[in-house]
């Protein structure tokens, strides 16, 4: 194999965001701080570019946008080109080296975790965060589904959301390379994100978490209410908390996630203790000191089966998009304009 395609995080860091995109790179880092990362590895960008290569799809890809796509393309005929691309790419097989190199490394995952076929889930990676854009497959088994889950990852770019905001920046529409993120899934009791300033203020002295049931993709999708905590950075004092609604929660089914109601006794309680929101917090806080003081937006996950005290893990960090600091007058006009009367 003439370059290596696949890492195990532990040998990443940040210096390595152009080899396999920011989200490895940073799951790297953590690895690093010691912090736990559930297990995994990551497929380099180069392994795209010889995939789309060796299959001769980039190719059809350039041929097809030069044929189908106008000079300024509307967004209907982004969603027609999107569909005929994806399609091209997970048409195509994977390239036998390629192939039985992720096999080999999954294989190894699964015996250092114990379990054979051991469930994973599939994230992007670009080489800039692109929150939401891109695939995240999740509780995927066995060599025949990583693969088929990889492509699908790999054909995302090419969705209509991602091609548009190529199109608007001027950006080619025929590639934009993504690295891949293989971690072994944690059987979730509860998984949040946590912003290290208020987003809705600005304010860089305050901790933001959110919380549910279960995956933290109900979280991150926003399809429901989750519970909130505001805490403050220096002291980790929980300032203000509100239970959420926590209507729906994401959980793994044999293979593959389920949306499922959340019991009403479960709904009409906090889904974390004060003392872990307190702990997820502070790691929060070591995590942005960690980047240089940068505010940081992290997702994380407390395992169901605390197996030797470890429950708390991180399944990615990334800059936090937040504010500047809005003046008393603004935050007292935006609490008006909320109120429910």
């Amino acid at each position: 194999m003439a370059k290596q395609w696949l890492f195990w995080f532990e040998e990443l860091g940040k210096e390595h965001n152009d080899l396999v995109g920011k989200k490895c790179a940073n799951l790297g880092e953590m690895c690093r701080m010691g912090l736990r990362v559930p297990s995994g590895f990551a497929l380099s960008l180069d392994a795209y570019d010889r995939f789309l290569s060796k299959t001769n799809v980039d190719q059809e890809i350039r041929e097809y946008i030069a044929q189908h796509v106008s000079e300024s393309p509307s967004l209907s005929e982004l969603t027609e080109v999107s569909t005929a691309i994806r399609q091209m790419v997970e048409s195509k097989e994977m390239p036998k080296d390629i192939a039985e190199a992720i096999t080999s490394q999954y294989d190894e995952l699964s015996r250092k975790s114990g379990t054979p076929d051991v469930a994973v889930s599939v994230r992007s990676a670009g080489r800039v965060s692109h929150p939401g854009q891109y695939e995240t497959y999740l509780n995927v088994k066995g060599r025949t589904d990583l693969l088929e889950k990889i492509l699908k990852v790999w054909s995302s770019p090419f969705n209509p959301r991602s091609l548009a905001n190529r199109a608007r920046k001027g950006l080619p529409l025929d590639t934009d390379p993504i690295g891949v993120a293989v971690l072994e899934m944690i059987n979730a009791r509860a998984a949040g994100v946590t912003l290290t300033a208020d987003p809705n203020t600005g304010d860089h002295s305050k901790i933001v978490c959110e919380a549910n049931w279960g995956l933290g993709e109900s979280v991150v999708s926003g399809h429901t209410t989750p519970d909130f905590f505001l805490l403050d950075k220096e002291s980790l004092e929980i300032l203000e908390k509100r239970l959420g609604d926590k209507e729906m929660c994401v959980l793994c089914t044999e293979t593959g996630v389920i949306e499922e109601d959340v019991p009403p006794d479960k709904r009409s309680c906090f889904c974390v203790e004060d003392k872990e929101i307190k702990e997820i917090a502070n790691y929060g806080k070591l995590i942005e000191e960690y980047f240089k003081g940068v505010p940081q937006d992290v997702e994380w996950t407390i395992s169901d089966h605390y197996s030797n005290g470890t429950r708390i893990f991180f399944l990615q960090t990334r800059p936090a998009i937040v504010p500047e600091k809005k003046s008393t007058t603004d935050q007292i006009l935006d609490l008006i304009m909320h109120r429910k009367f």
